[in-house]
């Protein structure tokens, strides 16, 4: 009775997704206060119900229920408990089912926390999240069940994709989701702002904390998968410009870009029409990637559907959601007031460049992503690849970290040009003596411009604290700092990784020595280890640097089911980089291949990506304090 329950709470769901709509179209049209009124219970009972229908799938999973059609496809009774329960949501169905109820929970959180929007436009906005959740309801009620059952139930399930049995699926997939549940509250904020009219920096406050959790989780997802893409696949990359990888990048370019632009309306009123359609490209970009992941026109680890039914469904939606917001924004940009002016040379001004060159690269990723799908369905076949995107998008980027090292050092309004060049000369002189040292190293044209810009950001950061009383400094301005600190340390690890990363392939026998970067490799010998749903071939590595050793054991583990070899890796972290190691094939004359690598300061990378999400983390900690500070000033007055 577990699936008949999952399965009645999701029609439930989805019902209270048709009345929630109903009634906040009939409170705003026909001025129904009393209506209105009841679309805040109603949403929340809706995220409750799609809380209980994931709950109960997980049970399901964890009860190895193979009677659902879905357990059996995704999962074995001798699975481990961790990869039965983040089953649940390793799958096509699962993972929308996590999407849905994130969308639900997150209806309800703006229901019972948003108090600081008229009435009429908070009930607008919830009515945007329910059609949005409406169109996910029906797919999946009508075109991915999860609760399906089988008849007879087979003995045991098929299992899991071995390579998505590793720890960060449980963390990995929700922190994405999350942040584009958050890309669609901003987007339903946005919609209830122009339905109603009410433009301005009391919605753009409203909308901010959605817009930075979203790009909070949006950071921690791409860094965690970046991460788990390394370690896993056994390759030695960090990134590939995989088409689904660049799905999760550009919702992330999206929303940087949406941040800085509600931050300027929230506090200085300016970039009104940008800021709204700045969100619904945010929103277009998550549901892209949507389509991207589940529309079976990629083949990829992270792709889940193979249906092209169930990708022109996400389609359908994604024309109607994104094409109706476009043509209501046309159909309400005259009565969007302008916002206040603002010099070039300025905060804002510097904000605007920030945007502009944002959207440059995501306009560079989204061609190179579509480009080679649009091209197939002309029977046309090509790869855009690494080369395409570093070379297009690598010097804007870079472009975008000089800027970025400025804006901050910039004045709201007006600045004064004399003025900023003296406010500028400490990160540029940076930069210069970077630029000067690399010269010795001579690490290749990018990276030399990445490594000494990142040294000039990593000094600009830390600019706005400069003759500050540190104890009043606000805490949003300490996440700022580190948000941006964090994109240096990023960049200086991506450009090191780029230009001093070594690599050796070879075949030896036991006791035979191998040389990469600083370390001597030796393998002592090959043994059979058995896991938990596994065997599986491991070498045993001596890893010398100078004095020092270290055992790496990197294995080849083969599954029973489904049936699957994998290759896992072995790393050794140290302070200056990671040799990261990988078992190869036997070659029949008693040598076994090595693939070993030494990365430089590569860490630095994943190490950045938790600064930024720190950084966002205290932003938004902040400016929910000030807020909830204001609103109690206002309640004593």
């Amino acid at each position: 009775m577990i699936a008949e329950a999952g399965l009645a709470a999701l029609w439930f769901a989805g019902a209270l997704a048709a009345l929630q709509l109903v009634m906040a179209a009939i409170g705003i049209a026909r001025d129904r206060d009393d209506v209105a009124a009841a679309v805040r219970p109603v949403a929340i009972v809706q995220g409750l119900l799609a809380l209980l229908a994931m709950a109960l799938l997980i049970e399901l999973f964890l009860n190895s229920d193979m009677s659902v059609k879905l357990v059996v496809e995704n999962s074995h009774s001798a699975k481990p408990w961790l990869y039965k329960f983040a089953g649940a949501w390793g799958n096509h169905e699962g993972s929308m089912l996590l999407w849905v109820t994130i969308l639900g929970l997150a209806g309800g959180a703006v229901a019972i926390f948003e108090r600081s929007l008229p009435e009429r436009t908070l009930t607008a906005t919830l009515g945007a999240q329910a059609t949005i959740a409406l169109g996910f309801y029906a797919f999946l009620l009508f075109s991915s069940n999860p609760f399906a059952r089988l008849n007879p139930a087979p003995a045991d399930g098929l299992g899991l994709n071995p390579l998505l049995q590793d720890p960060g699926l449980a963390f990995h997939p929700p922190t994405l989701y999350t942040g584009y549940v958050g890309l669609s509250v901003a987007f339903s904020f946005a919609v209830g702002a122009l339905v109603t009219r009410d433009v301005g920096p009391a919605f753009a406050k409203a909308m901010r904390p959605w817009v930075l959790i979203a790009w909070i989780f949006l950071t921690l997802g791409i860094t965690a998968g970046s991460y788990w893409a390394y370690y896993e696949l056994g390759w030695g990359g960090w990134w590939f410009w995989d088409p689904v990888e660049n799905a999760s990048l550009m919702p992330w370019l999206a929303a940087t870009a949406l941040l800085h632009s509600v931050t300027v309306l929230a506090t200085r009123d300016g970039l009104r029409a940008w800021t709204i359609m700045l969100a619904v490209v945010a929103f277009s970009m998550s549901m892209i990637g949507t389509f991207l992941v589940r529309s079976g026109i990629l083949t990829s680890v992270h792709a889940f559907a193979v249906d092209p039914e169930r990708g022109a469904f996400i389609l359908a939606l994604l024309a109607i959601y994104i094409g109706g917001a476009l043509a209501l924004f046309a159909a309400r940009i005259g009565t969007v007031r302008a916002g206040t002016t603002f010099d070039p040379v300025s905060r804002e001004g510097g904000l605007v460049a920030n945007n502009l060159l944002l959207s440059v690269i995501l306009g560079i990723v989204l061609i190179g992503t579509l480009y080679p799908i649009v091209a197939a369905s002309f029977d046309v076949q090509l790869s855009v690849g690494p080369p395409f995107f570093n070379k297009a998008a690598g010097p804007i980027a870079l472009l975008l970290v000089a800027v970025m090292a400025v804006g901050p050092l910039l004045r709201w309004r007006r600045d004064e040009a004399k003025a900023v060049l003296g406010r500028v000369m400490l990160p540029i002189g940076a930069t210069l003596l970077a630029a000067i040292a690399l010269l010795f190293v001579w690490p290749g044209v990018l990276p030399w411009a990445g490594l000494s810009l990142a040294a000039g950001l990593a000094v600009a950061s830390v600019a706005p604290l400069w003759k500050r009383n540190l104890k009043r400094t606000p805490l949003f301005t300490y996440g700022m700092v580190i948000a941006h600190l964090g994109i240096a340390v990023s960049l200086a690890g991506i450009a090191s990784d780029s230009a001093f990363t070594q690599e050796t392939l070879v075949a030896v026998r036991a006791g035979e020595p191998a040389r990469v970067g600083p370390y001597t490799v030796t393998l002592d010998g090959i043994s059979p280890v058995i896991g938990e749903n596994w065997s599986a071939l491991e070498a045993r590595l001596t890893a010398t640097r100078g004095t020092n050793a270290s055992i790496l054991r990197p294995q080849r583990r083969f599954f029973a089911n489904p049936p699957t070899s994998t290759n896992e890796s072995a790393i050794l972290t140290v302070l200056d980089g990671q040799l990261y190691t990988v078992l190869g094939q036997p070659d029949g004359q008693g040598r076994w291949q090595l693939r070993l690598w030494w990365k430089p300061f590569v860490t630095l990378i994943w190490f950045g990506g938790v600064l930024i999400a720190l950084g966002g983390m205290l932003s938004l900690l902040g400016r929910v304090r000030r807020e909830r500070r204001a609103a109690m000033r206002v309640e004593w007055a």
